[in-house]
């Protein structure tokens, strides 16, 4: 399959061969400043079914990037690839400059100290309160005395709203609060990059919206750099500088938010119109 224009810009930047991978010296001789992170002509099948072919995409220190497209297109397979919990069959994906791909399970912990992952359902430990939820990364980073965690954590979750549930297991939280509390354990981490794995999912609009402020927030005053994965195209809208559209596999669009939502291209014309037709204004 032949280049893109973007690919043909991404290598001719990163003085990339066609196939091969970036190198240090090659992107410090590029634009000066990396991206953040690089995914380049990444593929990975699972068993026949190729679910990511050869998907390039870049992102800025400090912006969002929305991945979009239909169920099943590999949305949430990118960020696992990310994380390192999948490897890809062939391409490269660089962090801060750092290749990951070869990198072995403790390399991938030091990576992840940099970039955490909010999952769609939470994965809280469900035998920890709200609390010990929150300050469990904390502790595992060690340096802070008890009264230090307390205070961060009570800031963590005054930050998302969850104050009034901070002793509360889990299990007697709606999906929109697991969702919250598991961005205040990722923001206790201390991350660089924070993914984002369909956010709004069985979420009723006004917590998709308050979701949205605080990862807009996040962004304005941390300077966060973040990924969502996301069907919702108005919660895109809100959030996106940047956003990669999906389809079958492959990258098939890649630019600012401006440029996708004046798209003539027939896919993302179907895309826009369905997500308009079925989903209610937030």
């Amino acid at each position: 399959m032949a280049e893109t224009p973007f690919e043909k810009e991404l290598a001719e930047t990163l003085s990339l061969a066609e196939g091969a991978a970036p190198t240090s010296a090659a992107l410090n001789a590029g634009a000066g400043v990396e991206p953040m992170l690089v995914f380049y002509r990444v593929s990975i099948s699972f068993g026949d079914r190729k679910v990511l072919d050869r998907v390039s995409f870049t992102l800025e220190r400090g912006r969002t990037l929305c991945i979009l497209g239909r169920s099943g297109v590999g949305k949430s397979v990118a960020l696992r690839l990310l994380m390192g919990f999948l490897k890809p069959d062939a391409g490269s994906i660089r962090v801060e400059g750092q290749e990951i791909n070869g990198l072995d399970e403790e390399g991938m912990r030091a990576i992840r100290k940099r970039v955490t992952m909010v999952f769609q359902n939470g994965a809280l430990f469900d035998s920890l309160s709200v609390r010990e939820n929150v300050a469990f990364p904390l502790r595992e980073r060690g340096g802070l005395e008890e009264d230090q965690i307390h205070e961060l954590v009570d800031q963590l979750v005054g930050l998302v709203g969850a104050e009034d549930v901070v002793e509360d297991l889990p299990a007697s939280l709606s999906t929109g609060r697991k969702r919250a509390v598991a961005m205040a354990r990722a923001l206790a981490a201390q991350p660089e990059i924070v993914l984002y794995d369909e956010p709004t999912t069985m979420v009723d609009p006004i917590i998709a919206r308050r979701l949205g402020d605080l990862i807009q927030r996040l962004k304005q005053q941390l300077g966060f750099t973040s990924v969502v994965v996301t069907h919702d195209m108005r919660f895109a809208e809100r959030l996106a500088d940047h956003v990669l559209f999906l389809d079958e596999g492959k990258g098939y669009f890649f630019s600012t938010l401006e440029e996708f939502m004046g798209s003539d291209r027939e896919e993302i014309r179907q895309f826009l119109e369905l997500d308009a037709y079925q989903l209610p204004s937030i």
